[in-house]
């Protein structure tokens, strides 16, 4: 399956977001673009486990 995750990098903050519609509740914000990766990584595969219950 196939997810469609969106980076924005918000100037006020000085932080990167990574959103999707496709996945419940992922939302993360990081200072760090490689950071955000690493944890999107995380809380992807978390999220969906979860919305699956």
């Amino acid at each position: 399956m196939e997810y469609i995750i969106t980076f924005t990098w918000d100037e006020e903050a000085s932080v990167w977001i990574a959103a999707s519609n496709d996945i419940p509740g992922l939302v993360l914000e990081s200072g760090s673009f490689d950071a955000l990766l690493e944890r999107k990584r995380f809380a992807v595969s978390e999220l969906l486990s979860l919305n699956a219950s």
